[in-house]
């Protein structure tokens, strides 16, 4: 594939006979894996999804061309991908996870708190994993419009309020 891509899933295994396998879900858009969808799988290999559905809390999917247990156990473990321009346009304010991870997140008084390495969805917000390197400690910054002051994603820098016991813990007391 010639563009960047986006994890949208993983085959954890085959399931049944008919050549059916079990999705583990990273994307939360319904079409996704919606009859006629497509996904490429390892290799780069294009799969058009022919059903879907849900079983025992799981996603069950059957592609074209796997029609029998040997062939979906031969996708076992892949990892299921788009390229990036497929995926919908956010509202401003808006980003998707693969869009943070790497950034540096520093506080208006410039102290670096780290790179983003994870983000954590959550009811009521996000909250976005920044590591520091050098110590490995991990700062939890939720994704609140009163915490971030600017989020560069070009520019790979988010800029977020000093707030005691959050992001300068030197200000506890």
């Amino acid at each position: 594939m010639d563009e960047p891509t986006v994890n949208v899933g993983r085959i954890t295994k085959a399931h049944g006979v008919r050549g059916e396998v079990v999705v583990l879900a990273f994307t939360d858009n319904p079409d996704r894996f919606a009859d006629g969808a497509t996904v490429f799988g390892l290799g780069g290999r294009e799969l058009t999804v022919r059903s879907a559905h849900v079983h025992g809390g799981r996603l069950i999917v059957a592609f074209e061309g796997v029609d029998d247990r040997t062939a979906a156990e031969a996708l076992r473990g892949s990892d299921l991908v788009v390229p990036e321009s497929w995926l919908p346009e956010l509202p401003a304010g808006e980003w998707w996870p693969h869009q943070l991870a790497g950034c540096e997140v520093v506080t208006e008084s410039g102290r670096s708190l780290g790179t983003i390495t994870d983000v954590i969805p959550n009811p009521a917000n996000d909250l976005w994993v920044a590591r520091d390197p050098t110590t490995g400690a991990e700062t939890l910054v939720p994704a609140l419009r009163d915490v971030l002051v600017d989020v560069d994603v070009a520019g790979r820098r988010v800029t977020v309020r000093d707030v005691p016991g959050l992001t300068a813990p030197e200000a506890e007391n």
